[in-house]
């Protein structure tokens, strides 16, 4: 058994994942892969390409910008993910949801966290602080703080929930297998579980660089220039421009936030200062992953061996293949900067 600590070097790959029901996402350069555990015990498996809009046209690989985008992919493809891993995780047919009811939970859970992490620190904010326009720093701070306490109360209701912590044991499964991969080992359980669930890419510490970048945003932008300018001064019209404005501006937080924790941390995970900037989030991955067994690590890998497969027939085709010591050929120096999980797989 090889010991991680001392298998270099370490080569930081593009492939990201979210964990499902009962199974697994991988999501590469040219496909992405799921590996669902069914009821019977068999491992289902599907892939599909993966074609960006951001390989057609050029503007959408610009810095921030890039992050939006793919973002918004991530949301897509997490929903197709849920929807195949319902399909097949349902003992019963009543038990495996329909297209429409994977619709509506979406819906319904993008309005919880509207509710939730937006309108609720605002409305609080008020109560206790009064109006933006009368102390807008003061009112940018304490609504910023309790959104924080409201994210990390979500997290640790969640977390207590039977089978979402099913779902972060697979969590930390993709995690484990990214691990192994980045150091060049054979992905067998017995390599993979040597290494610790947290990862840097993860996407719940992205989630809490964008409520951290997102104080800063609010704090800096000019609401009270701008309501001034409106003549606007009644105390529930301001409430009603601050849940809009934060509503309005967070795909413009999604994208530096993406710029920060992807593309600059996870491409420097070494960088004292990465760790520092890092460490809240990793350490918020404590609770949204979580020590799986080797039936969770046998999913991903199932899944990532498809990925892996795709990469590396992609790097033949093209004649640029980089092999790893004593690990299958997993790396290839084309290969896109780092681009993980957006989201809490939860």
């Amino acid at each position: 058994m090889a010991d991680p600590k001392t298998v270099k070097p370490v080569i930081y790959t593009h492939i990201g994942g979210q964990a499902v029901l009962e199974g697994i996402m991988m999501r590469g350069k040219y496909n992405w892969a799921i590996a669902v555990r069914e009821p019977s015990g068999a491992i289902y498996t599907e892939q599909h390409d993966l074609v960006s809009a951001s390989s057609k046209h050029a503007w959408l690989k610009w810095p921030i910008i890039r992050g939006m985008w793919s973002f918004y992919e991530t949301m897509v493809l997490a929903v197709k993910a849920f929807g195949i891993s319902a399909e097949h995780a349902g003992e019963t047919e009543e038990e495996q949801l329909s297209s429409k009811e994977i619709g509506l939970t979406m819906v319904l859970g993008l309005g919880l966290a509207v509710g939730l992490f937006i309108v609720l620190p605002a409305v609080l904010t008020n109560v206790f602080v009064g109006t933006s326009t009368a102390r807008p720093f003061t009112w940018n701070v304490v609504d910023g703080a309790l959104r924080l306490a409201a994210f990390f109360a979500y997290i640790w209701a969640v977390s207590r929930v039977k089978d979402i912590h099913r779902v972060f044991e697979y969590h930390g499964a993709e995690h484990k297998t990214i691990h192994a991969y980045e150091h060049g080992l054979p992905l067998t359980p017995e390599n993979i579980q040597q290494y610790e669930t947290l990862h840097v890419r993860c996407g719940t510490a992205f989630l809490l660089m964008v409520m951290v970048i997102a104080i800063v945003v609010f704090t800096l932008f000019p609401g009270k220039a701008i309501l001034a300018a409106w003549g606007v001064s009644a105390k529930g019209y301001v409430l009603l421009f601050n849940i809009c404005t934060r509503i309005l501006l967070l795909p413009l937080i999604a994208g530096l936030a993406y710029e920060v924790s992807v593309k600059w941390a996870g491409q420097h995970p070494d960088n004292p200062v990465v760790k520092v900037l890092m460490w809240p989030g990793m350490q918020l991955q404590r609770m949204t992953t979580a020590q799986p067994d080797d039936s969770m690590v046998e999913i991903a890998v199932a899944a990532m061996e498809l990925v892996i497969a795709r990469e590396d027939a992609q790097a033949v085709s093209t004649g640029v293949v980089e092999y790893v010591s004593g690990a299958a050929p997993a790396r290839h120096a084309t290969a896109s900067p780092i681009e993980e999980d957006f989201a809490p797989h939860a």
